[in-house]
């Protein structure tokens, strides 16, 4: 039986492949396994295209002897946002218990590691509104190393049907409804927006733009996947100097550090306590 080879738009050789997952290893920490031939090719061909280049082997080269704006793009292009409001909807339980349970605290810090889109950062703040009533003192840092997405997160607009896991209360005090060419789409209010601070941050940098900043809360869920062992050690390391004792680290449903006990000690599904 024949089998096609597909046509494709440029050369792409597994020398290309190899130089790929060197660079994102180097400048994001991502181990992209072998099966991700195709992913890469179909997202860096849009790089080639806007770039006008004729072959990743030539792209490549000038991306690897640059240290420009490029570089950003081609995170971009490889990483993934798959994200949505209340994702993996027990953490934002637990996170409420939590919240009820040391409600003599102030002024909480939490930070939200991979915001993406918004979706993440915005249900962890209405859940902290939603257990703290009129406490309003917490702040939470919301980081992604994916530029173009923290620009969406930071318009904080979404499609309606994008919210089927917030609650109808939820949508009518934490929502603005679009209307009229706007329609079907909804808005996070200003009072909400104005809990968190959206910046741009590689967790393999070895400097944090988190000054001495120690956090109540971290979410930093389906991020370590993308590591390998050691790189997964080393910002977890890095993440524990940030967070105060007995903080809660919340992680993705696929990831366990049970291994990392010196620094982290099982509470709850996916959920950690910092030691």
């Amino acid at each position: 039986m024949h089998t096609e080879v597909p046509v494709r738009e440029f050369e792409w050789e597994d020398a290309d492949f190899r130089k790929v997952q060197k660079l994102i290893y180097q400048h994001a920490g991502i181990s992209l396994h072998d099966g991700k031939h195709a992913m890469v090719y179909s997202r860096l061909s849009r790089r080639l295209r806007e770039t006008g280049y004729q072959s990743f082997t030539k792209y490549l080269s000038w991306l690897e002897s640059s240290d420009g704006p490029e570089w950003q793009e081609f995170v971009n292009a490889l990483t993934t946002n798959l994200t949505s409001f209340f994702r993996e909807r027990h953490h934002f339980e637990i996170l409420h218990d939590h919240l009820l349970e040391k409600n003599q605290k102030h002024d909480w810090k939490l930070w939200c590691c991979a915001a993406s889109t918004g979706e993440e950062p915005y249900s962890i703040v209405m859940t902290m509104m939603d257990a703290l009533r009129g406490n309003k003192s917490f702040s939470l840092i919301a980081s992604d190393i994916d530029s173009k997405v923290l620009n969406t997160a930071s318009h904080g607009i979404y499609r309606l049907n994008d919210l089927k896991n917030v609650s109808p209360a939820q949508i009518k005090t934490y929502f603005l409804r679009g209307k009229n060419t706007n329609s079907g789409l909804v808005r996070i209010k200003p009072e909400v927006q104005n809990f968190i601070h959206f910046i741009s941050l590689n967790l393999i940098d070895d400097h944090w733009p988190l000054d001495n900043t120690l956090f109540d809360i971290v979410f930093c869920r389906n991020v370590m996947i993308y590591f390998d062992h050691a790189t997964q050690r080393k910002v977890l390391e890095k993440i524990h100097r940030h967070m105060v004792p007995g903080s809660l680290l919340f992680v993705g449903h696929a990831e366990n550090f049970s291994d990392l006990h010196s620094l982290f000690v099982m509470r709850g599904k996916t959920v950690y306590e910092r030691v």
